[in-house]
């Protein structure tokens, strides 16, 4: 039970459901109120019953107790001026890898090594908020061009559109947020010729109806978990199968790949841990040949684990990048930070060794 409900905010009791009772371990960080389509009698796990009462300590008893747990620090003001920098608490995920029981480390861990799967993880995650911002951007453009050719520029504000009207009072809301928030900033003037106003602020300058911007407009404004929620909330099964199939999709699957997206961009995007994570929302394993797959479809079938790390998260945005860009080298910057870092092991992310042996993956000509 929770003490005291009214403690929590709305952002902080925002949990992803998908599929069974697999939850997210955490919120949501860019979720507003009203991007998740959830059912109204969710249950919240149960709180833990002891008091924290550790106390802060100094970058030198925190040194020390990386040195009782068998770090070798090596340069001392080195690794004072990382752990300064970088902070104890984030680091200590990343030394809890080389434990081999809990607070003991394997013999002979340094903080270089350390430090190395800190930078591996950290070029990972920009390599993976690489593809999702392209696929993030194909869907923004995807469900703009369907609904405006069908029902004109300002199709979002048609109730009839949407088969949840909670959602639709949302988004509406939320524009309004968006317009009023660019009004009360000052005015954006362009500081030479080659620099323009951005297209918000040209709208609301030069048009006052309708109040509200066309949604191609609205779409570059918006959260992944807005938009989202706007693709799972349309009404008409058409048209979420024709934005779906633009991206060489089908409407459930793409439903289930946005909500994974939203999940890994938000860790990405905080600078958290993504290497060795369980992700608490993972994409669905597509059934349909027409979907571009790993040749060994039934691989998450046949290792059913390696379907809750991070591996499937990554070929499902290579299956995206096919449709979308084809000629994309993303597969082989995947490669080459993982042969950069061949220390670092691959079962943790549910990556098989052979990974790249799959035809599935695109191979520059020199590799």
């Amino acid at each position: 039970m929770i003490a005291d409900s009214r403690a929590l905010s709305a952002r902080t009791v925002v949990f992803v459901r998908y599929g069974g009772n697999t939850t997210s371990p955490e919120p949501l960080n860019d979720a507003q109120p009203g991007d998740l389509l959830l059912p109204s009698n969710r249950t919240l796990r149960a709180r833990g019953s002891g008091t924290y009462a550790k106390p802060a300590l100094s970058e030198s008893d925190l040194l020390h107790r990386w040195e009782q747990r068998g770090l070798d620090l090596g340069d001392r003001d080195r690794s004072a001026r990382y752990l300064r920098h970088i902070g104890y608490y984030r680091l200590s995920a990343y030394v809890r890898s080389f434990e081999q029981q809990r607070d003991v480390l394997r013999p002979g861990t340094t903080f270089d090594d350390v430090l190395g799967l800190y930078i591996f993880d950290r070029k990972l995650r920009l390599l993976v908020l690489d593809a999702v911002e392209r696929v993030e951007v194909a869907t923004r453009a995807a469900i703009g061009d369907r609904m405006s050719l069908v029902s004109g520029p300002h199709w979002y504000e048609d109730a009839h559109l949407f088969a949840n009207r909670r959602s639709h009072a949302v988004l509406l809301s939320k524009v309004d947020t968006i317009v009023e928030d660019q009004l009360a900033r000052p005015a954006d003037q362009p500081s030479h010729a080659d620099s323009f106003t951005a297209a918000l602020e040209h709208y609301l300058t030069q048009y006052d109806q309708p109040s509200r911007p066309p949604s191609w407009i609205v779409l570059e404004e918006l959260s992944l978990g807005s938009v989202r929620t706007i693709y799972s909330s349309l009404a008409d099964p058409s048209h979420k199968s024709a934005i779906a199939r633009s991206l060489g999709l089908m409407t459930p699957v793409l439903d289930s790949w946005l909500l994974s997206y939203q999940r890994v961009r938000n860790i990405s995007a905080h600078h958290s841990r993504l290497w060795n994570r369980g992700l608490g929302v993972y994409p669905a394993i597509p059934k349909s040949r027409a979907i571009e797959w790993l040749q060994d479809r039934k691989l998450f079938a046949r290792e059913p684990w390696r379907g809750q790390r991070l591996y499937p998260v990554l070929v499902s945005l290579q299956s995206v990048l096919h449709t979308i860009a084809p000629g994309s080298a993303w597969s082989g910057r995947l490669a080459d930070l993982l042969a950069e870092h061949s220390t670092v092991p691959l079962a943790p992310m549910g990556i098989p060794r052979d990974w790249y042996d799959d035809p599935f993956w695109p191979r520059r000509p020199n590799d």
